[in-house]
């Protein structure tokens, strides 16, 4: 049995005639920029969230970037977040020529623990970052009450877990600004690069609007230092199509995570970890384990693809030496980019496919 790790021509093929017809709308319109589906899908996005304001973005890298800005992040201000992320959560904080400050994660959901923020705040700090990582947001009602006791924004990298709940609350609407993606892979993605900003202020938002198109509030009047961050009309129309059925496909995701808890529930693994107070669309479903590279060949061999998300954290890449952080910084960020290891994970496994996956990993495990 050979496996598909994202089943990506399934997220087509399933809304095939819609996604069709929305698209061919599109070109034959001629409207290609900011048009009428932008607008649609905006609406439907801040409707989805339970937010006021939402913004399609030209990605979720972009996003980022954009809810920065506007919040006025500056070189040599600080930005507390997490080292055990995608590489986009801190480049685009260095991007702005501020600094990334990490703080080490928890043992069990793998976000921002929040009780190590308060003691890497400084009189530089502007603003929390935490990433709602594999899926599941962070502890945001203790991030927020640290933000207000200092006066800093949070800003939700919520790049793989559009759709989770904390406490009844989307993913999204759990701060100052929520960021996402829509990159093709994410549990809602588009056919290219996508992402979008939620947020419930207003002001937030008009800076936002204006300076994802060059900071332009009327043509060629410019207020503010922007950017081309704008969603095309092509992949909003998509996204609205697929945002129809997001529910269910969440649904899906959960119920194919259920399988592998159950199946693999007394195996050497360490499965991941839902706090009891959120929900996860399970962008990975990712479990630690030891001689990874090993147990990653054997199922290589026999059909089922793996991957590592992250191998290497933040804080020893390369490209951050200059901030000065060493190896042991971090003990457990560090103890798990060895370990972790993500599973195939789509609304389209079925059953069968998922025993065969589970089979075959305690096999390996057990020899």
């Amino acid at each position: 049995m050979k496996i598909d790790f994202a089943k990506l021509p399934e997220a087509y093929s399933e809304h095939e005639n819609e996604i069709k017809e929305a698209a061919l709308e599109v070109m034959s319109s001629a409207r290609y920029i900011l048009g009428k589906e932008t607008v649609d899908f905006e609406n439907n996005l801040a409707g989805f969230v339970g937010c006021k304001y939402a913004l399609g973005c030209s990605s979720g890298t972009d996003a980022l970037l954009l809810a920065m800005m506007a919040l006025g992040i500056k070189a040599g201000d600080e930005i507390i977040t997490s080292p055990f992320t995608f590489i986009a959560t801190a480049e685009t904080i260095a991007c702005l020529g501020a600094i990334p400050v990490f703080v080490d994660i928890e043992e069990g959901t793998y976000n921002i623990d929040p009780g190590n923020i308060e003691t890497a705040i400084t009189e530089r700090t502007k603003a929390i970052m935490p990433v709602s990582l594999y899926g599941q947001p962070s502890g945001m009602d203790e991030i927020n009450a640290i933000a207000a006791k200092h006066g800093l924004a949070v800003i939700e990298d919520g790049a793989q877990s559009f759709g989770a709940l904390y406490k009844g609350k989307r993913s999204g609407n759990l701060s100052t600004v929520g960021c996402t993606s829509f990159f093709p892979a994410k549990p809602l993605g588009c056919f290219g690069d996508g992402g979008a900003v939620f947020t419930d202020d207003e002001v937030l938002y008009e800076k936002m609007k204006a300076m994802r198109v060059h900071g332009q509030v009327a043509r060629y009047t410019h207020k503010y230092i922007g950017m081309g961050g704008r969603l095309d009309n092509l992949q909003a129309a998509i996204l609205d199509v697929k945002l129809k059925y997001y529910e269910n496909d969440i649904q899906r995701r959960q119920q194919v995570a259920s399988a592998y808890n159950e199946n693999l529930k007394n195996s050497d693994l360490i499965l991941p970890v839902v706090a009891d107070d959120r929900s996860s669309v399970w962008a990975q479903y990712t479990v630690r384990i030891k001689k990874r590279e090993m147990v990653q060949e054997i199922l290589s061999q026999a059909g089922i693809p793996t991957a590592v998300h992250y191998p290497i954290p933040l804080h020893l890449q390369e490209c951050f030496e200059y901030l000065g952080y060493s190896a042991g910084d971090f003990p457990i960020t560090e103890a798990f980019s060895k370990e972790v290891m993500s599973l195939p994970m789509n609304p389209y496994l079925d059953q069968n496919e998922i025993k065969y996956i589970t089979d075959q990993l305690i096999k390996i495990t057990k020899e």
